[in-house]
Formats: C-alpha cells, sequence, structure tokens
C-alpha cells in the first residue's frame, strides 16, 4: 500500500523523495492545493472518508503517515 500512496503522491508533485522526506506540509512542499488534491485522489483509491480532523501536518507530513492514515481510516470502516 505504501507504493500505492508514493504513486499518489508524485501524481502531485513528481521532483520530491517520497521514501525519506518527513516534512511535506511543514517545509511547505505541499501547499494547500496540493492537499486538496491528495485528499481527493486518496479518497478515490483507498474508499475512506477523510475528514476536517484529520487534515493535520501530522497526518499528511511523510508518505508513512499518510500510510498510518489511510490504515486507520479504513479499520474505523
Amino acid at each position: 500500500m505504501l507504493e500505492q500512496i508514493i504513486d499518489i503522491l508524485k501524481s502531485v508533485r513528481e521532483d520530491v523523495d517520497y521514501n525519506s522526506e518527513t516534512a511535506l506540509i511543514d517545509n511547505g512542499i505541499f501547499d494547500s492545493f496540493d492537499v486538496v488534491g491528495l485528499v481527493s485522489e486518496l479518497k478515490d483509491a483507498f474508499d475512506i472518508d477523510i475528514g476536517i480532523d484529520d487534515l493535520t501536518p501530522e497526518n499528511f507530513n511523510s508518505a508513512r503517515s499518510i500510510l498510518a492514515l489511510v490504515e486507520r481510516l479504513q479499520d474505523a470502516d
């Protein structure tokens, strides 16, 4: 699933090393438009609902934190 998330991230921004980057939001690599697009892609790919409470930098700073978010939301269903 991590590779699928990285593929989605690359569709948003290709020029980032998602295997090592841990501050996508905190370092301003992703802006709000990138996050909106990413949320939409994640919802479609994994059939999850990402609520407003989930839109925190901690959930979107790295591919692994996004994976944890997706897994948590899938388990909640």
